[in-house]
């Protein structure tokens, strides 16, 4: 059955890629983000292919209809549809010169449908801020591996090492697409990636390591003119002793055993369930339910929690980003409000791990509980070397009730003076 505008139109995204059909081979494909495109399925010497037409609705079904038609022209000529389009195209980007620039902006629309918005927008990002003033406007297939290290360099001279790297991949990923559109010849970004510097190794993360100067720090934090949320992300922060990546991204159903609306409901069992996708694991660990982390959480910290929910309970984060709610808050935020209130240097928001390991393991060893330093470890969720993913989900579940113990402890010795969340 032939497709209808109406039908196109109306072609809403849905879990999985999915296609609509009309006739003669043409089809809609409908991406998971909702990106709608026309494509043409055909046999040329007894081999199944597929050319892209365009986009819906810049391209109409009328039109994609004609380019099907036309293709079909071709077949009965025993022509290629597909290397026909590859030869006006060449001819196209040749009489138009074709530029690094308008290739990298290809290439881009063409991974943006497999990248999330967050991705698509950081790849365009660092493409117009570093590599188009550079190189943008030189001829793809004349840019030589001496014009993009010189870019490089730049990026590198401002400290940005990391990001020298993650733009040297994604000049190359060009590079590749117009070889493979046969633009140029060779991808001249491949070997530059020895030529780069190294990134450093960090050492050890600026804490502090004493109960007073930690109390002293939060005192300092809460009393400054810091937005509430972020006051509260950093108690959440300095309780729970987990890394700052998951207490910004944190969201609301990660939260378990809590009534939000009774004040009075028992909270002895209530956890933060950590999801491995956010855990700082190995690949290939991600998707083991064995390594997600199970935080126990103290009455304190409860506290904490809902005070944060009258605030942004109604969104998907606790602390969702000044731009846009649907984004959690910048990964600097907690760290900017130290700086700016003389804890540069002393603390990093990551810190407060080791204030914690320091603080529990030294009362560990004055209180001659040895086992208590596996179980410190555990709440820090480290993994001890060579211990399986079913065995550390084991040893876990054993320490669970020693863990809420020692959170209510920490939070009892942390908290001593300071005012209650609910005033913050």
């Amino acid at each position: 059955m032939a497709l209808t505008d109406l039908q196109a139109r109306r072609a809403a995204s849905r879990e999985r890629d999915y296609k609509l059909s009309d006739t003669g081979g043409l089809y809609l494909y409908v991406t998971r983000t909702g990106f709608k495109s026309w494509r043409l399925k055909y046999r040329f010497a007894e081999k199944e292919k597929r050319i892209v037409i365009g986009p819906y609705p810049e391209i109409t079904l009328a039109k994609a209809r004609e380019e099907r038609d036309r293709a079909r022209a071709l077949l009965r000529e025993y022509r290629d549809p597909g290397l026909e389009k590859r030869k006006r195209k060449q001819a196209a980007y040749a009489a138009a010169a074709a530029t690094f620039e308008r290739v990298a902006t290809e290439w881009h629309e063409v991974q943006s449908a497999r990248w999330s918005p967050v991705q698509t927008k950081k790849v365009i990002q660092a493409l117009k801020r570093d590599v188009f003033p550079a190189i943008g406007t030189m001829p793809i297939a004349e840019v030589d591996g001496r014009s993009v290290l010189v870019m490089l360099r730049k990026v590198e001279a401002r400290g940005a090492i990391d990001t020298a790297k993650r733009i040297r991949q994604h000049v190359s990923a060009v590079f590749c697409y117009a070889m493979a559109e046969a633009l140029c010849l060779t991808d001249p970004a491949a070997a530059l990636g020895r030529a780069l510097k190294p990134i450093a190794r960090k050492g050890r993360q600026p804490a502090v390591r004493k109960l007073d100067e930690a109390r002293k720090l939060l005192q300092d934090i809460e009393a400054s003119t810091s937005s509430p949320l972020t006051k509260l992300a950093s108690r959440l922060l300095a309780l729970t002793a987990v890394r700052p990546g998951v207490v910004r991204a944190a969201q609301w159903r990660e939260f378990e055993g809590i009534d939000w609306n009774d004040d009075q409901f028992d909270i002895a069992t209530a956890v933060w369930r950590v999801p491995t996708a956010r855990m700082k694991l190995a690949f290939e660990e991600k998707g083991d339910e064995a390594f997600e982390h199970v935080v126990p959480l103290a009455p304190p910290t409860v506290e904490v929690l809902r005070a944060i929910r009258k605030l942004s309970g109604r969104f998907a984060f606790l602390f969702p980003s000044i731009r846009s709610t649907r984004m959690p808050m910048s990964e600097n935020a907690i760290g900017y409000t130290y700086f700016r209130n003389g804890y540069s240097g002393r603390l990093v928001p990551h810190g407060w791990r080791a204030t914690f390991s320091t603080i529990m393991n030294e009362r560990a060893v004055a209180n001659r509980r040895a086992d208590d330093r596996a179980i410190i470890d555990a709440m820090l969720a480290h993994r001890p070397k060579g211990m399986s993913g079913s065995e550390m989900a084991y040893n876990r579940a054993v320490y669970m009730e020693r863990r809420w113990e020692l959170a209510n402890e920490w939070a009892d010795l942390l908290l001593e003076g300071l005012a209650p969340a609910s005033s913050l």
